[in-house]
């Protein structure tokens, strides 16, 4: 049995996010059904992380396994050809036996954009603020992040997570132009819905409804309906996600 990487992206607007469910079409569903396809035999796939509904992916990793020497190459621009327009296999990789999509991920990246003003070319993947904020205190509110691991007040009730403990390596906004900022957030691991929960409560850092001190009793008190609102998912992406060097094989 073979090992394999698959390297992608995708416009998760008409999705219900990466993981299959019964009701809804999704990323790993439309992945699965291509790859079964192409190689005739049942694939499995496994993923990273699950992105939420209407959230995008510039880069996403998945592992499947065969039976099959697959022509890499070949198989990649098969996928394209199948798959919907919305979503990008860059390339595949021949991965060591045990290697994990999502266990072995030392690291993943979120962006977080957000628009000072209207824009008819933005609406689709950034959130237009309907308020004014202050940057620099989102900026010392979200370096609290790092002097915590237990973030239960950013993630989704009621989810089968054994721990919600994550390690923030990196968190903070940056102007991108005049009229949009960018909110970067790297960690070992995200629990469901918690850049969306945190940005939300910066968000409400920055237009002065609670204070820095505020912020941090948040986290301290490990109570969601404590958090802010979520923001919409529509200017979420996963941008980035980072393996140990031992886990693709030479021949790749």
């Amino acid at each position: 049995m073979r090992r394999y990487f698959v390297y992608l992206s995708y416009n998760g607007k008409n999705y219900c996010g990466w993981q299959v469910q019964p009701n809804g079409v999704t990323i790993q569903q439309k992945l699965e059904e291509a790859l079964s396809i192409l190689l005739r035999e049942k694939i499995s796939v496994v993923g990273a992380g699950r992105t939420d509904s209407g959230v995008h992916a510039s880069y996403m990793v998945a592992h499947f396994d065969s039976e099959a020497e697959i022509d890499r190459p070949f198989l990649c621009k098969k996928l394209n050809r199948i798959l919907p327009e919305d979503i990008f296999i860059s390339k595949i990789l021949e991965v060591v036996p045990d290697a994990h999509a999502r266990f072995d991920a030392i690291s993943r990246t979120y962006k977080y954009y957000v628009r000072t003003q209207k824009d008819p070319f933005g609406e689709a993947f950034t959130y237009r603020l309907p308020f004014s904020v202050d940057y620099e205190l989102m900026n010392e509110a979200a370096k609290i992040l790092f002097d915590y691991e237990d973030f239960t007040s950013f993630s989704k009730l009621h989810t089968d997570t054994k721990t919600n403990n994550c390690r923030i390596l990196y968190a903070k906004w940056e102007q991108v132009n005049d009229t949009t900022w960018v909110f970067t957030i790297q960690a070992d691991r995200f629990l469901r819905n918690m850049v969306r929960a945190i940005v939300g409560t910066l968000l409400e850092v920055g237009r002065g409804k609670i204070t820095i001190n505020d912020f941090r009793k948040i986290i301290e008190e490990k109570n969601r309906n404590k958090a802010g609102t979520s923001v919409p998912a529509h200017a979420l992406f996963l941008v980035d996600i980072m393996y140990p060097y031992w886990i693709v094989m030479p021949s790749s």
